[in-house]
């Protein structure tokens, strides 16, 4: 059977063209600070597919999504083969909105670094006081535009989102926006309160929006995966500090911790990595990953 090509690729993901749908393939590459590392993670993939089923069945009355199938056998031929098991998913096509809807609930990484500088994150001014980690009193919409691989997304204001989607969508501009963030919102609390029901925090997340062909706002990309979200464990949480969590956090900080390590980790910090993944999937869907 011939090799399929992806029409895009990833860092971590490969989007292949079926006619009138999508089939993303999450595969087990991992990437920290932009760049792939030369590890396999054996089934990161898997979670990250997974997990995003999970997240979009729980959330369709709030939005629709793009996900149609993550059962290899709705696919064409050559993706019913073990290495896209379980980490595969036919999408529908959308025309996707050029801006990162990103949530923050809790302030730390980027934002924590701007406050300390401003009392702002992106410009939304925030109390006084806070400290890392802390809960904010109540989530907050911070878009960012899509860069291209290789470049960094640009923070933009709720305002400036306004301006950058009416210059692609004339017309429209206000009621993408606004529609982007309440949904964002929306999605982050119902999600959020949910898994504090299970242990674990979500600090933050970044999601994605379409259009789909009737011109209706769908959600589309991943979500809500350690890939795009922060997950912290709620039993130790305290601010004041930054906190342990449910995903590439070891790897990124075994790599800040050792010089000359040419981006490729060691075995047991590759272990330990999916361990948090698969920790993360048991406790928010209450099943081990099949």
């Amino acid at each position: 059977m011939e090799a399929l090509k992806p029409v895009k690729e990833g860092k971590v993901r490969e989007i292949y063209d079926n006619g009138d749908t999508l089939i993303m393939v999450a595969t087990d590459r991992i990437s920290c600070f932009d760049v792939i590392l030369n590890n396999i993670v054996t089934k990161k993939g898997t979670v990250l597919t997974q997990m995003s089923k999970f997240w979009f069945d729980m959330t369709k009355d709030i939005i629709p999504n793009h996900m149609i199938s993550v059962d290899v056998n709705d696919m064409p031929e050559y993706f019913r083969q073990p290495a896209f098991e379980g980490k595969s998913m036919l999408c529908k096509k959308l025309n996707m909105l050029p801006v990162e809807c990103i949530v923050r609930g809790y302030i730390t990484g980027s934002g924590w670094a701007s406050y300390q500088k401003t009392g702002e994150v992106c410009g939304i001014k925030l109390p006084e006081g806070l400290k890392e980690s802390d809960k904010l009193p109540e989530p907050i919409y911070t878009p960012s535009t899509k860069a291209e691989i290789g470049d960094h997304d640009e923070n933009i204001s709720f305002e400036q989102s306004v301006e950058y989607l009416e210059k692609r969508f004339p017309g429209k501009g206000a009621e993408y926006a606004q529609k982007l963030k309440d949904c964002t919102i929306a999605l982050y609390k119902k999600c959020a309160d949910y898994a504090l029901s299970k242990g674990i925090i979500i600090a933050d997340t970044k999601f994605e929006f379409g259009l789909d062909e009737d011109g209706n706002i769908v959600i589309g990309d991943e979500m809500l995966t350690p890939d795009s979200s922060r997950f912290w464990p709620l039993d130790g949480y305290e601010a004041g500090h930054s906190q342990p969590s449910f995903d590439k956090q070891f790897a990124r900080d075994w790599l800040k911790a050792n010089e000359g390590h040419n981006w490729t980790l060691p075995q047991e910090i590759v272990d330990k990595t999916i361990e948090k993944y698969l920790e993360g999937y048991r406790r928010l869907t209450g099943k081990e990953l099949q």
